[in-house]
């Protein structure tokens, strides 16, 4: 049966640098109080002028020439976002203009924080069915253009940026199968909604909830991949604050795996986080090929899409 590997992969953020230092002169907090809450202490700003689509463009760029196929050997491009303003032509239509991609699939996937996990299943059953040969998939957010600088609990939190990866059919499968799933009741709890448009959430919810359902739900990801938790090389979770990642970590008994803490120098990118943190463990070599690395994104919805899948 036909089945998807990871080819490569690639990110970007922009260049501004926001401290929490920084921040702190902004409103009411301090490096302190942020680390020891969130783990955070700088995130990527992008300009004004800077949107989504660019930020998805630069990634995507760098994982196809990382791949080493042509813009015309993608058959399917998915753009994983919440934060964009470009409704049609969709952001996974720019995309491909920009890059060349004649004719692929287009489509962007909203489902915030856990998108590109989503977006990244998508592909790879879409591979499995015969639909598509070679895939991009983007995650990109500009989570600062939608925070509120005045909200001490969020605007510490959120991060610009893009990761993209490359995936292609293979004989043996190298991604999956995704274990997905959501707490629509619970959905409310991350909101960006509102005119102007704003970032605001429940955070003990949140908490609460990633803290006491993932783990299992990541092991059952392990299971489903054929993967023990202590077998795994890597995990990368959805950035969101080493409050949640860590205790998830070690819940899920992953002892011997890298565990991803982008969220330190990015803070939360939403759509981003995961293909973000990923590409960069990739590119400093810290994971050997073909080892296990578990993709788990969750967040906004309440919504999670985790899987394992074979470093390249």
């Amino acid at each position: 049966m036909t089945g998807s590997r990871l080819v490569a992969t690639g990110h970007y953020q922009p260049a501004k640098i926001l401290t929490n230092d920084e921040l702190a002169a902004m409103v009411d907090t301090n490096d302190e109080w942020i680390t020891k809450r969130v783990g955070i202490r700088t995130r990527h700003v992008a300009e004004p002028d800077e949107t989504v689509t660019d930020l998805a463009h630069h990634a995507a760029a760098k994982a196809l020439t990382a791949s080493g196929l042509d813009a015309a050997d993608i058959d399917l491009l998915l753009i994983a976002t919440c934060t964009q303003t470009e409704r049609a032509p969709n952001i996974a239509s720019r995309v491909a203009a920009r890059l060349g991609v004649p004719g692929a699939g287009l489509m962007d996937v909203g489902v915030s924080c856990s998108g590109f996990t989503h977006a990244l299943a998508v592909a790879d059953h879409a591979i499995r069915a015969g639909a598509a040969t070679n895939a991009l998939v983007v995650g990109a957010d500009k989570m600062t253009a939608v925070t509120d600088w005045t909200d001490r609990t969020t605007c510490v939190l959120t991060g610009d940026g893009a990761g993209a990866a490359v995936i292609s059919a293979t004989p043996e499968a190298e991604i999956g199968p995704v274990v997905w799933g959501s707490a629509p009741e619970l959905g409310t709890a991350v909101r960006i909604e509102g005119t102007p448009t704003r970032f605001s959430q429940d955070g003990q919810t949140v908490y609460r909830w990633a803290t006491t359902q993932l783990p299992d739900i990541a092991r059952k990801a392990c299971e489903r991949g054929g993967v023990r938790p202590e077998d795994l090389a890597a995990v990368v979770f959805h950035q969101a604050n080493l409050r949640i990642i860590e205790p998830v970590a070690a819940k899920l008994g992953a002892v011997n795996a890298i565990v991803a803490r982008d969220v330190v120098e990015s803070g939360n990118t939403s759509a981003a986080s995961v293909p973000l943190a990923l590409s960069k463990l990739l590119e400093r070599g810290e994971v050997r090929r073909g080892a296990p690395m578990l993709l788990f994104g969750f967040g906004g919805n309440l919504s999670y899409a985790g899987m394992i899948v074979r470093c390249p």
